[in-house]
């Protein structure tokens, strides 16, 4: 039995300025990280797994506008929500995710039904809703997405793209907020299990897939070494294996969670050029949380401590 366990989480990385945020709205976002916190740290406490924990935390914000998951998804350039996911259990090493799904209202729950009940890893658009329908996952129609401000997201976007008059992969996205939402946890057991959903960015075209959804780039878990959610600049995440390596550092180099964390952050991730930040705790309940951009919507429980919210540099 493990003598810690806890959870980490986080809403995603960027440009989050204090001096651009209104009070009322850092409230609404320390509360809503708060609740997350807590959903995932109750389980724990009661002796679940860390997967239904990360899973239950990942839904309060992918159900909260606040955050570029599930309801407050980004639009597509034609004007649609087209979200991934991935879940992975450390102890098995199985996952779950999907790709590109439109329709439905949590998609970290879909991921999980495709680990448990598939198998397959990864399902996409379509066939994934095909799946979903199978297994009673609950759907969402469009308005149900549908928040003004994600749509001025889109139409600024748009803006900046005619102005530019060039291709939109020549565009520079270091002012997109890097939308992701994760969690990442270990339970009473000695289980890692790692969470992370993703609205994608805003104005994307050709059905760009992150990093969110791929297993060792945006997500990863193995009990041997740690669990891990990225949020970023997916291209780089992908490029970077991110979350992959962070383990990696730990089962061949020795390195602690947090030293393998900092290494792929602000090392290997800013020589490739990308910007993001991840979330990773080890089987002995160490944690850490690195960023190489302004800000990052995160917070973590552990046993029998109070709930820590940070979303700046401090």
């Amino acid at each position: 039995m493990a003598s810690d366990y806890g959870i980490v989480i986080h809403g995603g990385a960027g440009t989050i300025l204090k001096e651009k945020m209104t009070p009322e709205r850092e409230v609404q976002y320390r509360e809503k990280l708060t609740a997350s916190l807590r959903t995932g740290y109750d389980i724990l406490e009661n002796g679940g797994k860390a997967l239904d924990a990360v899973q239950a935390a990942v839904k309060v914000m992918e159900d909260s506008p606040l955050f570029n998951a599930g309801k407050g998804a980004v639009f597509t350039n034609d004007g649609k929500n087209e979200q991934d996911a991935c879940i992975m259990d450390g102890r098995t090493l199985n996952s779950g995710a999907v790709a590109g799904v439109r329709q439905i209202k949590n998609p970290i729950d879909l991921a999980r039904a495709v680990m448990d009940k598939s198998e397959h890893i990864l399902l996409a658009a379509e066939g994934a809703e095909a799946f979903a329908k199978l297994h009673g996952i609950e759907f969402a129609d469009a308005d149900y997405f549908y928040t003004e401000e994600r749509w001025k997201q889109l139409q600024a976007a748009k803006y900046k793209e005619k102005m530019t008059q060039t291709d939109y992969s020549q565009l520079d996205h270091s002012d997109d907020k890097h939308g992701t939402v994760g969690a990442v946890a270990l339970d009473r057991h000695g289980d890692l299990a790692a969470a992370t959903s993703s609205g994608g960015m805003t104005n994307k075209k050709f059905g760009r897939l992150g990093d969110s959804l791929i297993v060792g780039a945006g997500n990863y878990a193995n009990n041997r070494t740690c669990a891990v959610s990225g949020t970023g600049h997916g291209e780089y995440f992908i490029t970077g294996v991110v979350s992959y390596d962070v383990s990696a550092l730990m089962e061949y180099r020795g390195l602690s969670v947090e030293q393998a964390a900092d290494m792929v952050v602000h090392e290997k991730l800013g020589r490739l050029g990308g910007t993001g930040g991840l979330i990773a705790i080890d089987r002995a309940g160490n944690f850490a949380m690195p960023f190489n951009t302004p800000g990052m919507y995160r917070g973590h429980l552990l046993k029998r401590q109070a709930p820590v919210v940070m979303i700046f540099q401090e």
